[in-house]
């Protein structure tokens, strides 16, 4: 890979780095209440810890350092208990809530303002190569201890209830719960109106 292209990775990953400096605590303070002050976020909470530590190793595994990145990676999985694979794409104002336990795949797409909650798993269903991990779109919410696993997408605003197992696509602005997860989104409209 040409140097060029290597500076324009690392560049990217440190205009990424300090998007999310500056966006966290007001992203971090939208989804809990308990935050007090940016640099409490940004210092105290691991979740912000992971994704910053993530853009750097993402930009060395862009630039095919994988040795380097691979091993930050295990340092921010050390610091932090959140595991994500330098592969992974995390989108603008990913917040990590808590996030000791989370792993997210190399192949996974995580869009911009996604929430994930503590010991969520972003996995893989085969070990194919090519994408074998989640999608999960903007405005996604992901509760604790969920599991979704393989190629699948997870819409946008969609919500994944707190220890759901969802392994087929999950429309946008629905919410699925349960092993096997489900929609209920539908069931959920129909017993409002019959109140």
């Amino acid at each position: 890979m040409a140097a060029l292209q290597i500076a324009k990775h690392l560049i990217d990953g440190i205009n990424a780095f300090l998007n999310d400096v500056t966006e966290f605590p007001n992203a971090v303070k939208k989804n809990d209440p308990a935050a007090r002050s940016a640099l409490e976020i940004l210092l105290l909470y691991p979740g912000v810890k992971a994704v910053l530590l993530h853009r750097v190793s993402h930009a060395l595994w862009k630039s095919n350092a994988h040795w380097s990145a691979r091993m930050l990676s295990e340092v921010g999985r050390f610091a932090t208990g959140v595991e994500i694979h330098p592969g992974a794409e995390l989108g603008r104002r990913v917040v990590i809530d808590h996030g000791m336990g989370i792993v997210i795949g190399e192949t996974a797409i995580v869009g911009d303002d996604v929430v994930l909650f503590q010991q969520v798993t972003l996995g893989s269903a085969h070990s194919a190569q090519g994408r074998r991990h989640p999608i999960v779109e903007r405005g996604a919410v992901v509760g604790a201890g969920a599991v979704v696993l393989g190629a699948v997408v997870v819409g946008e605003s969609a919500r994944v209830g707190a220890g759901a197992v969802v392994t087929k696509d999950v429309p946008p602005k629905s919410v699925v719960v349960g092993i096997p997860a489900q929609n209920v989104t539908r069931s959920r409209a129909r017993n409002r109106s019959q109140t």
